[in-house]
């Protein structure tokens, strides 16, 4: 065995928002760092992030405040937030946006030269921060360029197999290189994981390649506690066809801009499903929206802005119901407002320049003219390794996580901007509690032992004969893809979630068997075996805790359990690794929300 070490103070895996958040921090306070990115530097997920991030500046609206915000996202996570998650969320994120700003990020601009926010399901108020519909873009090239000059050493196009121990504590990870194989040894004081979502354990994804749910898996593997699994967000707006698109994301910017969600019929079919919370409302016109008073809000919008979680659902019942499009979805209408405001297509240009380019090329549909063709796509992953709301670092000393990868802030339903906002607070708070960790504890050991262990693991489907029957790593991830879709996708029920479990664990000992053709150079096969282990572990703690939630809330629906219930409104399902390797679901109970924050939530409707 031969393979190349690596010495680090702090090793981030991961290179999105979170990721080059943490190492700019963990760098400014003096440690050493080494950033892993599966992919290309600049190439992450975050750059998919279109709409926004959410921040209570009140740049257009002067009633915002942090506290808004905070019970905007406990309203929309259906209280299952991490309450302090929540409150260090709201309370930091304008102070974050103001540093991309600094930094050289080109956000869009009001008249007065502040800072542009535009409307977003579920917030009160005009509160995402953005760059016309390419915000994450933005993100990334500002965090990029101000990291590289900050200062840390890239190691691009490796993937991490396994995390490595000094008896309870993390101290490495140990990876391989993508193009030719090279094996690599990361020893560190801290490790951040920052991998992002499982969105390819679906058929139907926004998410990019890369999103195998890595940084889960890794830290569950490590002793880490998931929570929030049962929780997926389906997106209501992904591309329908051509199907060579499917699920490509359609930015919620396109409906804060006025887009409309028309059926076959012509019809505005969001006004026919205000959900209670909503409904003390004045019968205005579609275009104008319906009036909604909350506490001391009155605010104006549109129906589309409703929920994530209600938007898709109601997108499906659409088509369910025989008034879909002709591919499946429903139709997303911006051209209308054309006629509404000068230039309308210069107008749509502008604000939406990604998207107009996005169906311009890939489904030939010019959005100034006629209406796109949507329908919901898995999305993002609110459920992840639970962690410390003010440190970042899970059950595991010397482990922290930040972004999609770690849950809590979110609950059982994300609102559309947080995550943007999400990567940059805890990303920062990560990097700076593990430089803290590592100057305290030091580095710890990484035993040879560990080491060639990891090299047999991922070398096993190159060196053994198949003993899969030929299924191939290929088969077996469209099969988990199909059954995941089918099974634990959009509505579920306990009779499709119990044989997804089981499907689950026969495709895990079909996967145990794969043996790929051909050494590591180059080798896709050899990828995609070592990356089922991640998906099927996220799969079956998605199928388990959505098996063990009795009730319908946010972004898990049953057909079996259609209402939200009063008891387990007040659990959190855990699932952890038992010393057998098996994998053990439990409840934990909520904590109590601080009593000034309770009072903020009350007051805030």
């Amino acid at each position: 065995m031969d393979y190349s070490r690596h010495e680090h103070d702090v090793l981030v895996i991961g290179s999105g928002g979170a990721g080059l958040r943490a190492a700019i921090e963990a760098s400014a306070a003096g440690a050493s760092v080494g950033l892993v990115c599966k992919s290309l530097l600049g190439k992450a997920h975050t750059v998919m992030a279109e709409g926004g991030m959410a921040a209570a500046l009140a740049n257009v609206d002067e009633r915002d405040k942090w506290e808004t915000h905070f019970a905007d996202t406990m309203r929309g996570g259906q209280y299952l937030n991490n309450w302090r998650m929540a409150e260090i969320h709201a309370k930091e994120s304008p102070d974050r946006v103001h540093e991309l700003e600094e930094w050289g990020a080109v956000f869009d601009r009001t008249k007065e030269g502040k800072i542009l926010q535009r409307n977003f399901g579920g917030h009160a108020h005009p509160r995402l921060a953005h760059v016309g519909d390419r915000t994450g873009l933005e993100m990334i090239r500002t965090l990029q360029d101000h990291g590289v000059h900050r200062g840390f050493d890239d190691y691009q196009e490796c993937t991490i197999t396994r995390l490595l121990k000094d008896g309870d504590r993390v101290v490495g990870a140990f990876g391989y290189d993508r193009e030719n194989g090279q094996l690599r040894v990361f020893h560190a004081g801290a490790v951040i994981l920052a991998t992002g979502g499982l969105g390819r354990a679906f058929k139907v994804t926004s998410n990019s390649w890369e999103c195998t749910g890595d940084g889960h898996s890794l830290g569950y593997r490590a002793g880490a506690e998931l929570i929030d699994m049962e929780f997926i967000q389906f997106h209501p707006t992904g591309m329908v066809w051509p199907p060579s698109v499917r699920g490509i994301l359609v930015t919620e910017g396109v409906r804060g801009e006025g887009g409309a969600l028309k059926n076959s019929e012509g019809r505005r079919f969001m006004f026919d499903d205000i959900p209670p919370l909503y409904t003390n409302q004045t019968a205005d016109t579609p275009e104008e929206g319906w009036r909604y008073v909350i506490g001391d809000r009155d605010a104006r919008r549109p129906a589309e802005l409703l929920t994530r979680d209600h938007v898709a659902r109601c997108i499906v019942r659409e088509v369910k119901e025989g008034r879909g499009s002709p591919h499946g979805g429903v139709f997303l209408d911006i051209a209308w407002i054309k006629d509404k405001v000068p230039n309308g297509a210069e107008h749509i240009k502008r604000k939406l320049p990604a998207m107009y380019h996005q169906f311009k090329t890939l489904a030939g549909i010019d959005i100034t003219e006629e209406p796109m063709e949507v329908g919901p796509t898995t999305h993002y992953a609110m459920g992840g390794l639970r962690v410390d709301a003010d440190s970042q670092m899970t059950a595991v000393p010397g482990l922290f996580a930040a972004g999609e990868c770690a849950a809590g802030l979110h609950g059982a339903n994300r609102l559309g901007g947080n995550s943007l906002s999400d990567l940059v607070v805890f990303g920062k708070r990560a990097g700076e509690y593990a430089a803290a960790y590592v100057n305290e504890n030091g580095r710890g050991t990484v035993s040879e032992a560990q080491i060639e262990d990891a090299h047999r693991e991922a070398m096993a489907p190159l060196e053994r004969e198949d003993q899969s029957g030929g299924a191939g790593p290929y088969a077996v991830q469209f099969e988990l893809q199909d059954m995941m879709q089918e099974k634990v996708g959009i509505v579920r029920e306990e009779k499709t979630l119990a044989e997804a479990v089981e499907d689950i664990a026969a495709l895990a000992r079909t996967a145990e068997g794969i043996g790929v053709m051909g050494d590591r150079n180059f080798n896709p096969g050899w990828h995609t075996a070592l990356d089922l282990r991640h998906l099927l572990s996220n799969s079956e703690a998605c199928a388990r805790a959505a098996l063990a939630r009795k009730e319908s809330r946010g972004a898990h629906s049953r057909i079996d359990f259609p209402e939200k219930d009063k008891e387990w409104g007040g659990f959190t399902v855990v699932l952890q690794q038992d010393s057998e390797g098996n994998m053990e679901v439990r409840r934990d109970p909520l904590p109590p929300v601080r009593g000034d924050l309770q009072k903020i939530i009350e007051e805030q409707g």
